[in-house]
């Protein structure tokens, strides 16, 4: 029998770079290997304010772009969070297994609410929810990268502490964390994550951007003092960066990449880097293009959504019955 995998993306603007080799690129390929389930988590979404437009808008490219990078219906499943009513009946449930102490303590709150006047409820106890998230479908593994580890091991500590005061109810999920490419780094700065949510769009290359575009940003990287193409993270971060990306994209080691540009500068290895990202990117956006324009990614959505609640409601009524909370009354069917 499979192991159970669980993960999933935020639908806050339109996918990256970053987002693909970070996470989509593995999506697929595990999709051989566990018994996956993939969520837009578009509840996480609204930690910040969005607008009803765009959110319905990005919650669809991003299954788009998600299906068109190779997630296929018939060996995962691929559903919308607010589709699946346990996500937050089992939210409230961790808000209340984790403390104070512990949410504040979340790295990714003390950044996002940095410098903001005004920070929602949601941003602070978000990590609940995530943990509700993956403790829903009796996860094994949760293939995240560095900077979400934090997260899991607070979903293990509230699975351990829910199961000491109640039984033996929640799986504890393990992190599967790959040694590269988990954290695509900013073109702009390489001590930053590529976000789709940075003010600069020079900073991150959009899935959706077009082969000019692609061009463009790469050719104004940064990149480190000196000429050679040589990959070291710690005195050439930005270039390193770019190297990842370079071997991620076109499947060819570090070790390789870097022999084929001694004795040339930068200009030609971004040249190449430029094509290679192009080649990568096309046949995602033309699959992208026909599924946003057929509209069947809403059938794979609708029958993704029915699986994920027939998992996860039985999880939710395990958990309740071992709280001593009501279970007169099924979960709520999903609404489609």
């Amino acid at each position: 029998m499979k192991k159970r995998i669980f993960s999933g993306v935020q639908p806050s603007g339109i996918l990256t770079l970053g987002n693909y080799l970070g996470a989509i690129k593995r999506f697929v390929e595990l999709q051989e290997d566990y018994d996956a389930f993939y969520c837009v988590v578009d509840y996480h979404a609204i930690t910040v304010p969005q607008s009803p437009e765009s959110l319905k808008s990005q919650i669809a490219h991003a299954a788009c772009f998600m299906l068109g990078a190779g997630l296929d219906p018939a060996k995962m499943t691929l559903f919308v969070q607010s589709d699946v009513p346990a996500h937050t009946q089992l939210g409230w449930i961790m808000e209340c297994t984790a403390t104070f102490g512990e949410l504040s303590r979340m790295t990714q709150f003390k950044d996002k609410s940095q410098g903001k006047e005004s920070v929602s409820g949601g941003l602070f106890t978000y990590p609940a929810l995530m943990a509700a998230d993956i403790l829903l479908y009796d996860t094994d593994v949760v293939p995240v990268g560095e900077d979400q580890k934090q997260h899991v091991e607070l979903c293990r500590d509230l699975a351990e502490r829910f199961n000491s005061r109640f039984g033996d109810v929640f799986k504890v999920p393990e992190p599967l964390i790959p040694e590269k490419g988990a954290r695509i780094m900013s073109l702009q700065d390489p001590h930053k994550k590529m976000s789709k949510s940075d003010p600069n769009p020079a900073a991150y290359i959009s899935l959706a951007d077009s082969k000019d575009d692609i061009v463009k940003k790469i050719r104004r990287a940064v990149t480190d003092s000196g000429r050679e193409v040589a990959y070291n993270p710690e005195e050439k971060p930005a270039l390193a960066n770019l190297i990842t990306i370079y071997s991620l994209c076109s499947g060819k080691p570090v070790e390789e990449i870097v022999r084929a540009y001694e004795g040339k500068g930068y200009a030609d290895f971004k040249q190449d880097l430029a094509e290679v990202v192009v080649e990568t990117l096309a046949p995602i956006q033309a699959r992208h293009d026909s599924l946003m324009a057929d509209g069947s990614y809403v059938d794979v959505l609708r029958e993704g959504a029915r699986r994920a609640h027939e998992v996860s409601s039985a999880v939710l009524k395990r958990v309740k019955e071992a709280m001593g909370l009501s279970v007169f009354v099924d979960p709520a069917g999903v609404r489609i």
